[in-house]
């Protein structure tokens, strides 16, 4: 499966638009990652934890707009976007949600 945040793909043609496509993962952040990160707020550096879920959430959110593409028969999806969001009353949610047309190719 071709994604890409073109509208279209090189070497291809566009024959036909199978819809709308999404993804979307909700996942929550443990205690011991928002102490790890709370650390390297005050002392500095990178949140590999955190790093990591949010690698993980936007790898499955891809996964599962690609999933719905082939339920529709589409050899790609174009136009992909990615978005993040923090939910919760205490943002101890990560949301990640991707988008895109899936289209048949020739």
């Amino acid at each position: 499966m071709i994604m890409t945040t073109t509208g279209q793909v090189d070497g291809r043609q566009i024959v036909d638009y199978r819809g709308i496509v999404f993804g979307e993962v909700i996942t929550g952040i443990n205690m011991f990652k928002d102490m790890g990160a709370g650390l390297r707020n005050i002392f500095g550096g990178r949140s590999q934890g955190y790093e990591n879920e949010l690698t993980l959430a936007r790898e499955e959110a891809l996964k599962e707009m690609e999933q719905r593409a082939l339920e529709l028969g589409a050899d790609a999806v174009v136009g992909v976007k990615m978005d993040y969001e923090v939910l919760g009353a205490d943002n101890g949610m990560l949301m990640v949600t991707c988008s895109g047309t899936a289209v048949g190719l020739t």
